[in-house]
């Protein structure tokens, strides 16, 4: 197994996990935003009204893309396994 091989795992695996994530952090990025705009236009000061929602976000987040997730996730690993041969000779 070259160096190079190793890189081009890692950024694929790299690049799997952004992908994978993205549309979580986007969610919670989104409802965080709106509530802090709530917050401040009601001047609403307390801390831990934002992390239900941005909870709930998530949660229904994993709800919607967690087959999608699950399949770019088994693709990835099938693709790794499949090939394993050939990256140790």
């Amino acid at each position: 197994m070259s160096g190079d091989l190793v890189i081009q795992l890692g950024q694929q695996a790299l690049w799997i996990v952004m992908l994978v994530s993205a549309p979580m952090l986007g969610l919670g990025l989104i409802v965080g935003l709106l509530v802090s705009v709530f917050q401040a236009t009601t001047s609403i000061q307390e801390q831990t009204l934002a992390f239900i929602p941005k909870i709930i976000a998530v949660f229904v987040a994993i709800l919607i893309f967690g087959p999608w997730m699950l399949r770019i996730m088994v693709e990835y690993l099938t693709n790794i396994l499949v090939n394993l041969p050939s990256y140790i000779s």
